[in-house]
């Protein structure tokens, strides 16, 4: 079941936060660092959980990770660290916490080289699955294939987000995400 099929069967008189992220988030492009930033945050704290647990703990991750700001999160010290693994409103994983600091400096040093983190995605854009999967896993901590593909599918640069004949599919493709340019580059190995 695709995810478009299990939105359009949740009791319509529910408010739902898989709902919400369908229709306004999943699929669409993004063009601020810190949110991207923060959707890799999540999509590596979704491994091994289900992503209901995360979109319910959306707003407590933005608070306790400083509004997604990559360069506050790159300065975080052990009391910062420690705070987060007391934070009973996020995931208390300190591997997840680790890869959240240790990725937020190493986005740093993107923005110094690309100008953005969206600039080094561009840069790479398009690459076929296994090849944005290895060059997140040389570049980021914690980054395996199922977190690369819902990340990049979820900002816009993989499709798949949404079925042809949902109802979000035509606003998807109106915010003219990247991956409507489908020719795929190679990386060397």
């Amino acid at each position: 079941m695709s995810y478009c099929e299990y939105v359009a069967g949740l009791p319509v008189h529910q408010p739902s936060v898989h709902r919400a992220y369908h229709d306004t988030q999943y699929g669409f492009p993004l063009d601020d660092d810190n949110e991207l930033f923060g959707r890799l945050i999540l999509e590596i704290n979704q491994a091994g959980l289900s992503w209901n647990t995360i979109l319910v703990k959306q707003d407590n991750f933005r608070q306790a990770y400083d509004g997604f700001s990559i360069e506050k999160i790159a300065a975080y010290q052990e009391t910062d660290r420690q705070r987060l693994l007391n934070d009973a409103g996020i995931i208390r994983n300190r591997l997840k916490i680790n890869a959240a600091i240790e990725n937020a400096r190493t986005v740093l040093a993107l923005q110094k080289e690309f100008g953005s983190f969206q600039a080094w995605l561009n840069h790479y854009h398009p690459l076929s699955k296994e090849e944005w999967t290895r060059l997140f896993k040389k570049t980021f901590k914690f980054t395996g294939g199922e977190i690369v593909n819902e990340f990049l599918m979820s900002t816009g640069y993989l499709p798949g987000a949404h079925d042809a004949d949902c109802p979000v599919y035509q606003r998807v493709l109106d915010s003219k995400p990247a991956w409507l340019d489908n020719t795929v580059k190679i990386l060397p190995e």
